[in-house]
C-alpha cells in the first residue's frame, strides 16, 4: 500500500526548474511568483536572469511598449513620404526592391524612389522586433496582467505580418487605391491597441471595472466610431488627389474630390460635437482627471488636424502640409484609445 505521507506522482506541481516553450512563463507558474514594483510599472521575478532586479525589467517592457507604439505611428509617416515622393513603385518586386536584388542600387533613372520605398520596408522590419519584444517580456515579466493584456500584446506582430504581406499587393497592383486604403487603415488600428498596451502597463494589475459614470461610454462609443469614418474618409479623399504615391498612370478612385472631402469635413464636425459633449459631461461628472486629460488632449489634436486639412486644402495640397496632415492622422486613432482606456482602470477598487 502506498504510503499517504507522500503525493501521488500525478498530482506534482511543476518544477520552476522545467524547461518552458520559448523561455516564456505559463500562467499557472507566473502565479508562484509575487509582482515587484518599479515606479508605476509591476514585473514579475525572472528565475533565470536573477540578477535583473525589478527597475531593469520595467524599463525594458517600457522600451518595447513605448517602441512599438511609436513605430506603428512612425509606419504611416514612412509610408507617406513614400507617397508624397511618388516613390511608390521605387521598388517593382516584394520582397525583393527589383528581381534578383533584394536592395536598392543607385540609378540615375529611378533616383532616389528605391531607397525611400525601401526604407519604408525597412522600418517594417524594425518594427517587427518591437513587436517581438512586446511578446517576450509580457510572457516573461508581464503575464500576471491577465489574459487580456498577453492577447494584446499578440496583436503588434500579427497586425504587422498582415501590414507586410498587404504591401506587397499594393506593389503587385500597381497602387490600386483599394488596397492602399486598407493598408493605410490598419495601422491607426494597431496603433490604437497598441496605446491601450501601453496604458495597461502603467495602470494596475486587477480586473478592469468602469472609473467613470456609465454614461460616457454612451459617448465614447459613438465617438471611437465616427472616428474610424473619418479616418476611411480620410483615405477615400486621399484615394481621389494628386498625390498617388507614382509619377505614372495610377489609378484613381471615381469620386468627386470636392464633394468627398466635404463629407469627410462633416465627419470631423460630428466628431467634435461629440468629443466637445463628452468634455462637458466628464467634467460635470467630477471624473477622473486622467480621462479628462486625454479628452482635452484629443480636442488639441484634432483641432489642429482640422485646421491643417483646411489649409492643405485651399493650398492645393502642397507636400509639406500634406505631411504635417499625415502626422494628425498617425496620433489621431491613438489618442482616441487613450481616451477610452482611461475610462476604464485595472487598479484595485478601494
Amino acid at each position: 500500500m502506498r504510503d499517504p505521507s507522500h503525493p501521488h506522482p500525478e498530482s506534482r506541481r511543476p518544477s520552476a526548474a522545467e524547461p518552458r516553450l520559448l523561455g516564456m512563463s505559463s500562467p499557472a507558474l507566473s502565479a508562484e511568483r509575487s509582482p515587484e514594483r518599479h515606479g508605476r510599472i509591476t514585473t514579475l521575478p525572472d528565475r533565470r536572469l536573477t540578477s535583473w532586479g525589478p527597475q531593469r525589467r520595467a524599463r525594458l517592457a517600457a522600451i518595447a511598449i513605448w517602441g512599438n507604439l511609436i513605430c506603428q505611428m512612425g509606419i504611416i509617416l514612412s509610408g507617406g513620404a513614400v507617397r508624397l515622393t511618388g516613390s511608390g513603385l521605387g521598388c517593382s518586386s516584394w520582397p525583393h526592391c527589383e528581381p534578383g536584388n533584394f536592395t536598392p542600387e543607385l540609378t540615375l533613372e529611378a533616383g532616389i524612389h528605391p531607397f525611400v520605398e525601401f526604407g519604408n520596408r525597412t522600418l517594417t522590419g524594425v518594427l517587427s522586433i518591437f513587436a517581438v519584444a512586446v511578446l517576450l517580456v509580457t510572457y516573461r515579466w508581464l503575464s500576471h496582467k491577465g489574459r487580456g493584456f498577453r492577447m494584446l500584446a499578440w496583436v503588434p506582430l500579427i497586425g504587422t505580418a498582415a501590414q507586410a504581406l498587404i504591401g506587397a499587393f499594393v506593389v503587385w497592383f500597381d497602387l490600386h487605391p483599394g488596397i492602399v486604403s486598407p493598408h493605410f487603415l490598419i495601422s491607426p488600428v494597431l496603433g490604437a491597441l497598441s496605446t491601450v498596451l501601453l496604458v495597461r502597463l502603467y495602470d494596475g494589475d486587477s480586473h478592469v471595472r468602469l472609473a467613470v459614470p456609465p454614461r460616457l461610454l454612451g459617448l465614447y462609443v459613438p465617438l471611437a466610431a465616427v472616428g474610424f469614418v473619418v479616418l476611411v474618409l480620410g483615405t477615400l479623399v486621399t484615394g481621389t488627389g494628386p498625390h498617388s504615391g507614382d509619377a505614372g498612370d495610377v489609378t484613381r478612385l471615381m469620386f468627386s474630390p470636392v464633394v468627398i472631402t466635404r463629407v469627410h469635413a462633416v465627419a470631423v464636425y460630428l466628431f467634435l460635437a461629440l468629443l466637445i459633449a463628452m468634455l462637458v459631461v466628464l467634467h460635470r461628472s467630477g471624473a477622473r482627471r486622467e480621462a479628462r486629460t486625454a479628452a482635452w488632449w484629443l480636442l488639441a489634436a484634432t483641432l489642429a488636424q482640422g485646421a491643417v486639412g483646411y489649409i492643405q486644402y485651399f493650398t492645393g495640397l502642397p507636400e509639406l502640409v500634406v505631411f504635417g496632415h499625415l502626422l494628425g492622422a498617425a496620433v489621431f486613432a491613438p489618442m482616441i484609445a487613450w481616451v477610452g482606456a482611461r475610462l476604464v482602470t485595472w487598479q484595485e477598487a478601494r
